[in-house]
């Protein structure tokens, strides 16, 4: 299957905090193009992921995509990396959600070696981790390998769901930002979901709004210097409320990227979010901050 896209799912861009859009009311809301499209989307990706899930059972060894040289890319990709060509050279690992695996980044993971970027790999952490913070640490050790094995001091990270909330932990709390390069996280719980109250393991507990995990993450972060991008959706079933998805620290260079009708399992594979995440690994999306810092 090829990554979708509907309409009306473009991105908005907020640099800064705001007002989270107001939500459709009723059966009008309910029965939009955007949201029928979505809805449908989502489920249609429900049903292949349950089926390549197997697939991505064990961690892909991490080999370098022997197409990607200097000079041979198409005329695309050397339009992408034309303001920073090192780009392409830095290694994306891709990090799957909870009760997930790799398989969640099959349209990603091709996409972005198309677009250019030479190392990217995916990593898969145990099913039945427990703690957030203990994942962030067995995160920080492949990433410590993915720096040996490829020579590269820092490597960009993408995460998906939990898996965005590990790596802005290792990031943040676990002084990760010497090795992350850029962060981008997919349909995230920055702020925790409502839906953790209703499953009272250890691991999910730690995803509610209060949880100790989420108000450590609210702590100051002085010094974090891993700029950080979170895409977020209006019809992320998994993420409520969805301003949750946001990243608003005042000590992390976030911006945050709304995608309208583009439900939770879709982001990983949604042709825009796929565009957003290159663009953003490849430099061309610099947050605010950052630009005035380099001015």
């Amino acid at each position: 299957m090829h990554g979708s896209s509907g309409p009306g799912s473009g991105p908005e861009s907020h640099i800064e905090p705001g007002p989270e859009a107001a939500p459709r009311s009723g059966l009008r809301g309910l029965c939009s193009a955007t949201t029928l499209t979505g809805g449908l989307t989502e489920l249609a990706w429900v049903g292949a992921h349950v089926l390549m899930y197997p697939l991505g059972a064990r961690t892909a060894a991490l080999r370098p995509d022997p197409r990607n040289r200097p000079g041979q890319q198409p005329p695309a990709v050397r339009a992408l990396f034309a303001a920073d060509p090192l780009a392409a050279r830095i290694p994306v690992l891709l990090v799957h959600g909870l009760v997930d695996n790799r398989s969640v980044f099959s349209v990603m993971n091709r996409s972005l070696r198309r677009r250019g970027f030479t190392h990217v790999c995916t990593w898969n952490y145990s099913p039945l981790l427990t703690d957030i913070a203990r994942g962030a640490a067995d995160l920080g050790g492949h990433i410590e390998r993915i720096c040996e094995q490829t020579g590269h001091d820092r490597v960009h990270v993408v995460g998906h769901s939990l898996g965005g909330l590990i790596s802005r932990y290792y990031v943040q709390r676990q002084g990760g930002d010497r090795r992350v390069e850029s962060l981008v996280t997919l349909g995230t719980p920055h702020h925790g979901s409502v839906w953790a109250h209703v499953v009272p393991t250890p691991l999910i507990r730690q995803l509610r709004p209060d949880s100790p995990v989420i108000k450590e993450l609210d702590e100051p972060a002085p010094g974090c210097r891993t700029p950080v991008t979170a895409i977020y959706s209006d019809l992320d079933q998994m993420v409520v409320p969805t301003s949750s998805g946001r990243c608003d620290h005042p000590d992390l260079q976030a911006r945050n990227v709304l995608f309208r009708g583009v439900g939770h399992m879709s982001l990983p594979r949604h042709r825009g979010v796929v565009d957003e995440v290159a663009a953003t690994l490849a430099g061309v999306r610099v947050p605010t901050a950052l630009r005035t810092a380099v001015a």
